[in-house]
């Protein structure tokens, strides 16, 4: 199958494209938000081709999966077809809804020429989609090659745009753990987070960027995952991190409470009770591992990529026959 789709969300994009298919993926010269092409911190297969816009209308094409609302349009443009009519598509869903919540309806909520795939049972709850046909394909994660040591007695953190995102994020909580062990924060645009929080130096240092293996790698030395986030949709990084074998600290929230177990991690929406896990962590070690092999065997079950790519064939299938 010949499947369309623009590089948006690049772990879930990673783990997409090991699947069996052909995935062409729009490039623009300047790499913008719709030319990002081929990932640059990490190596696809090669049954991944960047195709320029112009190129497009030439190409084989029998599914367009769809990030953002205006990459309907977009493909129609590009393609020359009628997408949802002409062409069988998907709109995947990364996000918890905003707004209104519980009552935000869905940009395509009410159609019929197209299904809704959500990543999380927490989102596809959220969203008010109307009778818009919608399924559920939870995470998979291409397994990290570096497995935990936990060696340095540090708390890791990956978060974007966390001085933007701020709340949604729990940036604004990072200075109480911070307090009880130095923070490591990995990530786009984190540079300057400690001065924005006024964390003395030494207390909390970002990384900015880094190639997913280096990080990955770097990331395992610490002690534990922290995961603070308030408002999100279910964090690659955070089921990376269990895979990798490391224990993590979570903020009880959206899809988190169903995707760490009681035994694979500590989980509460209270902060002292976190902070409380995160000090425990730090000084004993021996814990630290014995939840983190838990959480390890949790997320390459739970979150295998063989599972997310055999639901997806399944789904894949079941839209282009039923468009023929």
């Amino acid at each position: 199958m010949n499947i369309l789709l623009w590089h948006v969300h690049g772990s879930w994009t990673t783990a997409f494209v090991h699947g069996k298919h052909r995935y062409l993926v729009p490039v623009t010269p300047d790499r913008g938000p719709y030319g990002l092409g081929l990932a640059r911190t990490y190596p696809w297969p090669a049954t991944v081709e960047e195709v320029p816009p112009q190129a497009l209308a030439a190409q084989d094409v029998d599914l367009v999966i769809l990030q953002r609302p205006e990459e309907y349009d977009l493909a129609a443009e590009w393609l020359g077809r009628r997408i949802g009519r002409d062409l069988p598509a998907i709109y995947v869903e990364h996000n918890t809804p905003k707004g209104d919540v519980p009552n935000t309806r869905h940009e395509f909520a009410d159609r019929d020429d197209l299904l809704i795939a959500h990543v999380t049972h927490f989102n596809a709850l959220f969203w008010d989609t109307g009778g818009t046909r919608t399924a559920v394909i939870e995470h998979g994660v291409v397994p990290p090659t570096v497995r935990y040591t936990g060696e340095l007695d540090r708390l890791g953190v990956v978060v974007n745009e966390p001085v933007r995102r701020w709340r949604v994020t729990g940036t604004d909580l990072l200075p109480g753990f911070a307090a009880v062990a130095p923070l490591d924060v990995y990530g786009m645009r984190v540079a300057g987070l400690a001065e924005r929080l006024l964390l003395p130096a030494g207390r909390l240092t970002s990384y900015q960027d880094l190639p997913q293996g280096r990080m990955h790698a770097e990331l395992a030395r610490r002690r534990a995952y922290l995961h603070l986030c308030r408002w999100t949709s279910l964090g690659l990084s955070l089921i990376e991190a269990m895979a990798m074998g490391m224990p993590v600290v979570v903020l009880a929230a959206t899809e988190a409470v169903a995707a760490v177990p009681p035994d694979a991690g500590i989980l509460s929406t209270r902060v002292e009770t976190l902070r409380d896990a995160a000090r425990w962590l730090v000084d004993d070690p021996a814990a630290a591992r014995r939840i983190g092999d838990r959480a390890r065997e949790t997320a390459l079950t739970r979150y295998g990529l063989d599972r997310f790519l055999a639901d997806w064939d399944r789904l894949l299938e079941e839209e282009l026959c039923a468009s023929r």
